[in-house]
């Protein structure tokens, strides 16, 4: 949760002077943006702390009422004044009008610059997300150990830290296990969603409002058979730590509800592979010391097949199912032979990573299976390949993680015309002037796009790391809407 006025107000090296807003100090600051224009409005994309000294005052104040309505419209955070700078004091004007919209106005003393609260604010952001990892790390700990205890054991420890309640059900939509119990009585009013999933497959979920509470319901399958379901509800929507929790917990239902002839400790170490590559657990936290124990020493590398085959796993080769395919984690120095005899080919294995980059592993072994297939092969390493990143075009695996990556801008109903001013903003190095020209519009109008597009997108597109990856996914994007306007045309 991002820092509120009322814990700036609260840091005494800021000295901070609430003028109005007193009723606004709980609200959250976004960010913090200065600006000297007389209408920072179009700037703005609301939760901001504003922060002017009027410099533009001096020759003449401003309408200041307008002017304070509408940041008052555009619902930022506050409104900061730097009084002797330009100005010995707050214009009354000023403080008349902030006291007529509604919206806070804080007095920042010379000795106090603004970038001095800027750091603060990242500090405080900075700090809300360390304590947020950290929660949900424990979270995941404690879930894992859980699953030695069984399904029930998940839920319930699921529900205690969601503060939700929590629905296992079988595959026909029984309940198995409900906490708190009286959340049983849910199931009957499910029926209608979980019908739905079946069509949809294993990859779908539901998610719907009743009242003020918001349910979600997920399968739990392994491979392509759905074995139940799990639902949650809560009084909102589950925020980003909330939400990777229960994917563990899907990961590790979906291993215990599997009738197999492994014993306990074997599902469990499988849901814990399952749950690793789906990303909801991290062995490098310092917390996961349990986790590491069950897990083979890094480099590893990955391997992806259609099915096991009939030797078991030797001692430190993990095998699991994800996607409807089998996955193989083992230590770098596996030899293929026993790969081939753990996995029913063909079989794509990866180059020796890191747990830190396991993602691109995986993708690198997909992509290796996509070859392994076409070549008639048994069995093909990602370094015996061809190609280079956007290589990545040319397979599922990567259309599958462009379409992931753009999907906030394809959902929109201006997909088109938003997709192509992020291509030109890119390959104009972020060159306003330049990518407008490439797409023969006004700059502005390009600036107004790109603001959306920040808006919709959850990276920082002043990440480096961030605009490479969007800049990969628009050229997979575009080779694959290329392969099918060909293919449509062939076949017309």
């Amino acid at each position: 949760m991002p820092p509120t006025l009322g814990a700036l107000t609260r840091a005494p090296r800021l000295r901070l002077n609430l003028l109005t807003g007193q009723e606004s100090l709980d609200r959250q600051v976004e960010w913090v943006a200065v600006s000297e224009l007389e209408d920072p409005t179009p700037y703005l994309a609301g939760g901001e702390l504003l922060l002017t000294t009027g410099v533009r005052w001096a020759a003449g104040v401003p309408d200041l009422r307008d002017y304070t309505r509408r940041l008052a419209e555009r619902r930022i955070a506050g409104l900061g004044f730097a009084v002797g700078v330009v100005l010995d004091e707050t214009p009354a004007e000023l403080r008349e009008a902030a006291a007529e919209f509604g919206l806070a106005l804080l007095e920042v003393p010379r000795r106090t610059p603004f970038i001095a609260i800027g750091k603060e604010v990242s500090r405080l952001l900075a700090k809300e997300e360390y304590e947020g990892l950290s929660r949900t790390f424990a979270a995941q700990r404690d879930l894992t150990r859980a699953a030695l205890t069984g399904a029930s054991a998940i839920v319930d420890r699921l529900a205690g830290d969601l503060g939700a309640w929590v629905l296992l059900l079988s595959a026909d939509g029984t309940a198995r296990h409900a906490a708190p119990a009286r959340a049983a009585t849910r199931a009957a009013g499910l029926a209608g969603e979980l019908d739905r999933l079946r069509e949809a497959g294993v990859r779908a979920s539901a998610s719907l409002n009743s009242g003020s509470e918001r349910v979600s319901v997920q399968p739990l399958a392994t491979g392509r058979r759905v074995r139940g379901f799990l639902a949650v509800g809560t009084g909102g929507r589950l925020g980003s730590d909330e939400r990777t929790l229960v994917n563990a917990a899907v990961s590790l239902l979906s291993l215990e509800l599997e009738r197999t002839v492994h014993s306990v400790t074997d599902r469990v170490r499988e849901g814990v592979l399952a749950a690793l590559f789906a990303g909801a657990l991290d062995p490098l936290h310092p917390g996961a010391e349990r986790l590491r124990e069950v897990l083979p020493d890094e480099p590893v590398v990955v391997a992806v097949a259609e099915g096991t085959g009939p030797a078991q796993p030797p001692e430190g080769v993990l095998v699991t199912e994800h996607d409807g395919r089998a996955l193989l984690l083992a230590p770098a120095g596996t030899d293929t032979g026993v790969i081939g005899g753990v996995l029913e080919g063909p079989v794509g294995v990866s180059d020796p990573s890191p747990y830190t980059e396991l993602s691109a592993a995986l993708s690198q072994a997909e992509r290796a299976l996509e070859a392994a297939r076409g070549a008639g092969e048994g069995l093909l390493r990602a370094g015996d390949l061809p190609g280079g990143l956007l290589g990545l075009a040319d397979t599922p695996a990567g259309a599958r993680m462009a379409a992931d990556l753009l999907a906030p801008l394809m959902r929109q109903r201006t997909s088109a015309e938003l997709l192509a001013s992020l291509r030109a903003y890119l390959a104009a190095s972020g060159r306003w002037e330049a990518a407008a020209e490439a797409l023969g519009v006004h700059r502005h109008t390009l600036r107004y796009r790109m603001r959306r597009i920040r808006d919709l997108l959850p990276g920082d597109l002043d990440d480096p790391d961030h605009r490479a990856e969007l800049w990969i996914a628009l050229r997979v994007h575009g080779a694959r809407e290329a392969s099918t306007r060909s293919q449509r045309h062939h076949a017309g």
